[in-house]
């Protein structure tokens, strides 16, 4: 349990609920329940009476927003005790202190008082300069530099009025850019005015030409696309692009707004007074030197930190689709892993997923040997009855498609179907330790064509065994924070495979340990269990296994599956701690719980109201009868397959206007891209993705979606292709679009949003949006090397 004091964990619980739309007693109790180590999956699937049915979402928000505010109570505790040790610390600035409300209010209290260097002002007040400052400030009636000579003294310092004036100005510069309240108004003044301003590097026209369109670029930093702030930052630190944050369009009235601001907070105005214009440049020079700097890197990065937040969450919405993705399921599977020179690398994998055979053939160049390779194909097809075909998707994938596609006429007895598999991370896996633990014997190259088969059969099992953020689905993943991406990441994951549940007698150590209070260690204990003692008969067996006691039992219990087993309910999602409870059910019903499982008619007269108590209400209760009526039921979609065009293999067979069926690999905030089999996915606008207007691509698409698209254009030096949904639209792809990435994520304008009420479609569908831009580029460049 974190130690702070029951007041203050109410408060934090309040300001948790209120942002996630829920009650503080809500909140607290699921708080409670993560100090004691309960996981978010079994929190939100079993504990709902406790949360009062807090979903996994909010689960997580909770989770994340926790840490956070206590990260800024251990910060608070410690800045309350640094002022204190300098007796400094006034009632009234310990209100203020333990009144804010964000690590930036918190660290504007505490900069006049943090350690630093000795600064220009600490030595210009040991001169004896403060008295200078404050005297001009009081009454600027005075003369500067008259009023200055009483302050010469060369012994400390001072040669002359010009080193006295500059020391009294450093004081009130320091003054003014650590006045937490200033600080505040003029971050959230910018916040809403600021304008991010790129400037091309002198020199760097050539080597940054994908950032082109970014050469002299000036946009809101309240508005910005998450996309295209992160796209500028990549830009800086390649030093293509010089980054400013200006207080508005008009960089020098901004500039004199700010410093309007500060001299206001000062209580200084321009009357034409000996003082005033001294005062005026103190203030000016404050803002230019202190205060914009600070602000600049203060509001980059909290809007990197959204940006990346943003980021984060479109990575982790495409990685659940593709970790949810319809599973071929229990069907034997010839993987191929497409190549040219090195041959195309060859696996069966039987229904269970074992790999009974495998093989290198070399139908393309330089070799050609397409006779031979069909010829072992075949055979291994009629030899362990092949149902499915999975081709990679990289290199020589259409040519490889092509080979497939021969070696099915020729067996048509066996009724084959190819499907073209995504291989995004296949080459990591093949590489890494957990590849080289599970098929010593392989080849490294053909431990791909084995991850390729089986991902197809269940892609959620098979792609556990990668890192994440390997899996190359996500928009600006190298530009983010690794372990925020990480954690984010792996929560998706988790969320996924306890979603499913886990048949414990079949899972991998990889699967395993992606379930509900798991760990590594003991996820490998119970592959090693099985192994010596034959495949588990319940769930209750499971605490035979070693590190695996009654606190773990409980957080992956309800997760783990187990198939024709001695207890029937352990097929199912019902936790074991409600075993009697389901027994009490079936017996006021005069039946046995084999009866009673699947029989939906009979299941739905009950009412749970009937059969709550103290432990289990009426969430829980509905959950079990739901869960009775289909046990272990797969959440995932049917399986199906895209179908690529017969004789459309590369960017060159391309026409405008073809409709084609494609899959959808990633969705960005600006678009979706889909694979239409030419080795190069092609980019559907946000404009195009539907007929009426959406704010978010996932809105009409996810990662994993068959859909039709046709061509808009086809730019084939800069192998770029830009789709449409929009089947019936006539109007032609113009030839000299505005620039794509400038209109990514544009706010619809008023009259836009009157027209798109009226008719329903998307105010820019008229207008498509092509892909040649340079955001475009670099994304669809970094899909291709992950």
């Amino acid at each position: 349990m974190h130690d702070i004091s029951p007041r203050l964990a109410r408060t934090i619980a309040q300001t948790i609920a209120t942002e996630i739309g829920a009650q503080p007693a809500q909140a607290l109790a699921a708080i409670g329940l993560l100090d004691e180590g309960a996981t978010v999956p079994f929190i939100a699937r079993y504990r709902k009476e406790v949360t009062g049915g807090l979903d996994d979402t909010q689960l997580r928000n909770l989770e994340v927003r926790l840490g956070y505010l206590r990260e800024l109570e251990d910060r608070r505790a410690t800045v309350l005790a640094s002022i204190a040790e300098q007796g400094k610390l006034s009632d009234e600035l310990r209100g203020e202190i333990e009144a804010a409300d964000s690590k930036a209010r918190l660290e504007d209290l505490y900069l006049p008082y943090k350690p630093k260097r000795r600064t220009k002002a600490q030595i210009a007040r040991e001169a004896g300069l403060e008295p200078l400052a404050d005297g001009l400030l009081a009454d600027p009636m005075l003369t500067p530099e008259t009023f200055a000579a009483g302050f010469v003294d060369a012994d400390k310092g001072v040669a002359d009025t010009k080193a006295a004036l500059e020391g009294a100005r450093a004081i009130l510069m320091e003054r003014w850019g650590e006045n937490a309240a200033l600080v505040g108004e003029l971050r959230g003044w910018l916040s809403e005015v600021g304008v991010i301003r790129a400037r091309l590097a002198e020199g760097k026209e050539n080597e940054g030409a994908k950032y082109r369109d970014y050469f002299d670029h000036a946009e809101s930093l309240a508005k910005i696309p998450s996309h295209r702030l992160l796209a500028l930052f990549r830009a800086r630190r390649e030093e293509v692009l010089f980054l400013d944050l200006e207080p508005g369009t008009d960089p020098d009235p901004g500039h004199a707004q700010a410093e309007g601001r500060v001299a206001h907070h000062a209580g200084i105005q321009a009357q034409g007074r000996p003082a005033d214009k001294w005062l005026l440049d103190a203030c000016r020079l404050t803002w230019r030197a202190k205060l914009h700097l600070h602000l600049l890197l203060d509001l980059f990065g909290q809007a990197r930190e959204r940006a990346e937040a943003q980021a984060i969450d479109v990575f982790g919405d495409n990685l659940k689709d593709l970790l949810l993705a319809a599973p071929a399921g229990p069907r034997a599977v010839l993987g191929l892993d497409p190549g040219i020179r090195t041959g195309v690398k060859v696996a069966v994998v039987d229904r269970t997923g074992k790999v009974v055979a495998t093989d290198t053939i070399y139908p393309h160049e330089p070799r050609k040997q397409w006779d031979a390779s069909v010829h072992t194909l075949r055979a291994l097809c009629a030899q362990h009855a092949i149902e499915l075909i999975a081709i990679g998707n990289g290199t020589a994938s259409r040519e490889t498609d092509k080979l497939a596609g021969d070696v099915i006429k020729l067996c048509p007895e066996l009724k084959l179907q190819k499907i073209v598999v995504s291989e995004a991370g296949a080459s990591v896996y093949s590489a890494s330790e957990l590849a080289a633990r599970e098929f010593p014997e392989l080849d490294v190259s053909l431990r791909g064509a084995v991850s390729i088969a089986r991902r197809l059969q269940d892609p959620l099992a098979e792609l556990v065994k990668i890192e994440p953020k390997a899996i190359g689905v996500g928009q600006y993943q190298h530009d983010v924070d690794g372990y925020r991406l990480a954690r984010a990441l792996d929560a998706k994951v988790e969320d996924c495979v306890n979603a499913v549940g886990v048949h414990v007698n079949t899972a991998s150590a990889a699967l395993l340990t992606r379930v509900s209070g798991l760990s590594a260690t003991v996820a490998e204990n119970i592959v090693r269990h099985r192994d010596q003692h034959g495949p588990f008969r319940s769930r209750r067996a499971l605490l035979d296994v070693p590190r695996l006691g009654d606190k773990t039992f409980e957080q992956c219990a309800g997760f783990l599956r187990i198939a024709d087993g001695e207890q029937p309910l352990d097929a199912s999602s019902v936790h074991p701690e409600a075993y009697p409870l389901v027994q009490r059910i079936v017996k006021s019903c005069g039946r046995e719980v084999k009866q009673v499982i699947g029989d939906g008619a009979f299941l739905r007269t009950l009412r749970p109201e009937q059969f709550t108590d103290e432990q289990f209400g009426v969430p829980t209760i509905r959950d079990i009868l739901k869960e009775l009526e289909k046990p272990g039921r797969d959440p995932r979609p049917e399986f199906k397959a895209a179908r690529f065009a017969d004789g459309v293999e590369s960017l060159k067979d391309l026409q405008v206007g073809m409709i084609l069926e494609g899959v959808v690999t990633n969705v960005a905030a600006f678009g979706a891209f889909v694979d239409i089999g030419v080795h190069q996915d092609g980019l559907v606008h946000i404009s195009a993705l539907s007929d009426r207007y959406i704010k978010d691509p996932r809105e009409a698409v996810k990662a994993g979606d068959i859909v039709k698209v046709r061509v808009l254009e086809v730019d084939i030096p800069r192998k770029r292709i830009a789709l449409t949904r929009r089947l019936d639209d006539s109007v032609p792809a113009p030839q000299a679009p505005r620039p794509a990435q400038r209109e990514a994520s544009r706010p619809a304008r008023p009259s836009e949003r009157s027209r798109e009420g009226r008719s329903g479609r998307n105010p820019e569908a008229a207008k498509p949006v092509l892909a040649n831009n340079a955001l475009a580029d670099a994304f669809a460049r970094a899909k291709r090397t992950e």
